[in-house]
């Protein structure tokens, strides 16, 4: 998304140049330059995970009620070279910390669902709650804890999904699990659908600081802007009407 901007900058600058609009020229050549420095030197993409992780940096003391329900959304799926299919790497973060949290409260003595919420959204013949219910049962997770959500295509579907699964179940407590960088555009959209979720992190994501500029800048730069957007879309939806009714938390 940075890149596109980045490049669209540069173009214009070409094109007044060829016509001899040197000034404007200038102005979209320096604005170009101003984007590549501040990003892939890591000032902007620092600034931009800050406004999305630092409120979930600290993981909440969770006091587990008599029924939870631990939801773990997806992160994708690939294929080895063995032509299997497995987990990403961040989704393998995400599914250690819902692991955790599931024996943590299944330690307290209270009753415990874990949700795998994802569909196959990258089209590899597997979804993700099949896949990944499929790790965390060999982690230990016997099957009558596992509730799998594989229709969901997106993180709004995420939380329209779990909100028809989890209503025969009636938790007391959810806790969403997901990267830090997802966490607040997930809760929002849960929210829409009745949910109130403790959020917790499992992936924390950083810029590289330095005067050389780096492409993993330019990547984490794009995973921010991808959320914001996100968010945005969904203020604007909701003023023009266009998202489903929200449904407050409680409801049936």
């Amino acid at each position: 998304m940075s890149m596109r901007v980045l490049i669209v900058l540069i173009l214009l600058a070409l094109l007044f140049a060829i016509i001899r609009w040197r000034r404007t020229a200038c102005i979209f050549l320096g604005l170009a330059a101003l984007l590549f420095a501040t990003e892939g030197w890591g000032l902007l993409p620092t600034a931009l995970l800050s406004g999305l992780q630092n409120r979930f940096a600290e993981r909440p003391a969770i006091v587990w009620k008599s029924r939870n329900a631990i939801v773990l959304l997806g992160a994708g799926t690939q294929h080895t070279s063995a032509n299997t299919v497995g987990p990403t790497l961040i989704a393998n973060g995400r599914i250690l910390e819902a692991l955790a949290l599931y024996r943590d409260c299944k330690a307290s003595g209270q009753q415990c669902k874990l949700e795998v919420s994802g569909g196959d959204a990258l089209h590899t013949g597997q979804s993700e709650a099949a896949v990944y219910g499929t790790l965390l049962e060999h982690l230990g997770v016997p099957a009558s804890d596992l509730l799998l959500e594989s229709r969901s295509m997106n993180t709004w579907q995420n939380a329209q999904f779990s909100a028809q699964l989890l209503r025969a179940y009636r938790p007391q407590q959810i806790v969403l699990v997901s990267s830090a960088t997802h966490l607040r555009r997930a809760r929002l959209y849960f929210r829409h659908f009745g949910l109130d979720v403790t959020p917790v992190r499992a992936d924390w994501l950083k810029a590289r600081i330095g005067l050389w500029p780096s492409w993993w800048n330019f990547t984490v730069t794009d995973v921010a802007l991808h959320e914001y957007y996100g968010v945005l879309r969904y203020h604007v939806y909701n003023a023009m009407g266009w998202n489903t009714k929200a449904t407050k938390p409680g409801a049936p």
